[in-house]
């Protein structure tokens, strides 16, 4: 049995050629309660356009691409108090303000680009995201040619569909694939459509060391 599983290993090994990134939280940051608290708003106020702006249908519905931004800050501006709705327009259209990346990420993508793995980012985006995504630096890496953006497509992780369509859009193999998000739910629903995946936990180090286990050339 060990040697069959070396045998495995060896196989697995010269396998994955592409790296599949989520975006928040895996090579940025997208954390609604730190942006939140950049406003120095009561914690009142704050919990109201945490639970009416990011908790809501409309939010899920803008990454879908069945409602635009000025749809959902129309949508759910009723259930904001009016001396709120310059936060919830600045919170909704201006998150991505100032561009924070997640340490450490930024090296290990170089590093991986380096060493030859092809990069994606299968991320669940409105259609914003063209307008802020290069503000990142990490965002060289990630070209618009190898974005699968969920508003272009009307799907959103974990749906299946997500992943067999993407995979297919870009050419490629699911076992030549390993896929990243911090989302358990998405990393499971990657696995569901065939696609090995991890879940990031906010640790390089760690990250490092599962695809080092998976055969990915990095330095330790």
């Amino acid at each position: 049995m060990e040697e069959t599983l070396c045998e495995t290993d060896k196989k697995e090994i010269r396998m994955i050629k592409n790296i599949l990134f989520d975006m928040g939280n895996v090579l940025v940051k997208f954390d609604p309660q730190l942006f939140i608290d950049r406003l120095h708003l009561s914690k009142e106020d704050g919990t109201i356009l945490l639970r009416e702006l990011y908790q809501t249908p409309d939010w899920v519905g803008c990454d879908r691409g069945t409602t635009s931004e000025e749809e959902m800050l129309e949508n759910i501006k009723h259930n904001i108090p009016p001396r709120l709705h310059g936060y919830m327009r600045e919170l909704a259209l201006h998150w991505n303000m100032p561009s924070d990346q997640i340490p450490g990420m930024q090296e290990l993508v170089e590093e991986l680009a380096g060493n030859g793995y092809e990069l994606y980012l299968f991320t669940n985006a409105g259609y914003r995201h063209r307008q802020y995504w290069f503000s990142y630096p990490i965002a060289k890496w990630f070209p618009e040619e190898r974005i699968y953006r969920s508003a272009d497509h009307h799907m959103v992780k974990p749906e299946q569909r997500f992943f067999d369509e993407a995979i297919a859009r870009f050419h490629l193999d699911k076992v030549e694939c390993v896929f990243i998000d911090d989302s358990p739910s998405n990393a499971e629903g990657g696995r569901h459509a065939g696609i090995d995946s991890i879940v990031f936990h906010n640790d390089v180090v760690e990250l490092k060391q599962k695809l080092f286990r998976r055969g990915i050339h990095l330095t330790q």
